[in-house]
């Protein structure tokens, strides 16, 4: 029996890997402060070792995502690929666990080991990621099941995937089936860099196969070549019916159908700042899924977002549900 999904993402499955540490831990160990940096077996291996209290949770921007929206209660899938090895086990099965149907098969005969980010978290509340993408870039159409993708009422793809033709295929046929079956498909923009590598399929992609998108300020100007975010607001906005743009402390900006609403932020002293974008969607879609209007969708979102940053860890450990009740959003 074919299963209706209230929201599917499809994203890179990675383990993550978070541990505390100090300056000082990140200069002995040739680790750059505060960005993510991509790195091989050999060097995950070495850094995984030299974790001291280390918490492993399945991971992975939209998954992240798709974990808060669960816990909010929508029913959910995730589609991503794993090797059948332990950290593939663990993920599928971490996955499953918090009733989100893992959608894939854990991949055996593979010498590509399962994705895993080592995430460094210093006192001042910033991360520091050292990433191995292993097996999960090799997505392809072949592990987006039509019967999922055509029966999810909102589709969101992670943009770091789209790196790869091959993931590019899958996005545009996943885009399609679930528009073609009466849902709405979007993007997060997950990385300028990878924008500027692939600007014109990323263009073509927003403006003729999805209804929305979401990125930060840096990610919405990189669309369009330009520091100037309300220019590129404007442009994106030409071309896809729903933006977001969060802006850290600036709140968050959102249009749909060319109506704006700004949504400041309650600043809060993050903790750990690893999965506020990502929880951020998890409210808004929810929002979204609800018919709800635009600055309760962006509410919603600055929630989600604050409650993560106030602890270790990239997914929520409150009942958001009743955050919202507590605010008066449902």
């Amino acid at each position: 029996m074919t299963k209706t999904y209230e929201l599917v993402g499809i994203g890179n499955a990675v383990v993550d890997v978070i541990t505390q540490c100090d300056d000082s831990f990140l200069g002995n160990m040739d680790i750059e402060k505060g960005i993510m940096q991509l790195i091989e077996q050999d060097r995950a291996e070495l850094l995984y070792a030299s974790m001291n209290d280390r918490v492993q949770t399945p991971g992975g921007a939209v998954a992240n995502t798709i974990a808060g929206a669960g816990a909010l209660g929508m029913q959910t899938a995730f589609i991503g690929r794993v090797r059948d090895d332990a950290l593939g086990r663990f993920y599928a099965d971490a996955m499953t666990d918090i009733g989100i149907d893992f959608v894939n098969t854990p991949v055996s005969g593979s010498d590509i080991s399962t994705s895993r980010c080592m995430i460094f978290v210093t006192p001042d509340g910033e991360r520091s990621l050292n990433t191995y993408l292993g097996i999960s870039t090799g997505l392809t159409s072949d592990d987006v099941p039509q019967d999922v993708s055509g029966n999810a009422k909102l589709m969101f793809l992670e943009g770091y995937l789209f790196d790869h033709d091959a993931g590019k295929t899958a996005f545009r046929e996943a885009a399609r089936a679930t528009k073609a079956g009466g849902g709405k498909a979007g993007i997060a923009i997950s990385d300028p860099f990878c924008v500027e590598r692939h600007r014109y399929d990323f263009l073509q992609l927003i403006e003729h196969d999805l209804d929305y998108v979401i990125g930060n300020e840096h990610e919405i100007q990189s669309l369009f070549e330009t520091n100037d975010t309300e220019a590129a607001l404007s442009k994106t906005a030409d071309i896809c019916a729903n933006v977001v743009c969060t802006r850290s402390g600036d709140g968050v900006t959102l249009i749909r159908d060319g109506q704006r609403v700004d949504v400041p932020v309650d600043m809060v002293t993050p903790v750990d700042a690893t999965g506020a974008g990502d929880q951020f969607a998890a409210g808004f879609l929810f929002g979204m899924s609800k018919g709800a209007d635009l600055e309760t969708c962006g509410r919603m979102g600055n929630l989600c977002a604050a409650e993560v940053i106030s602890h270790i860890g990239p997914r929520p450990q409150k009942d958001m549900l009743a955050a919202f009740k507590d605010e008066g959003l449902i």
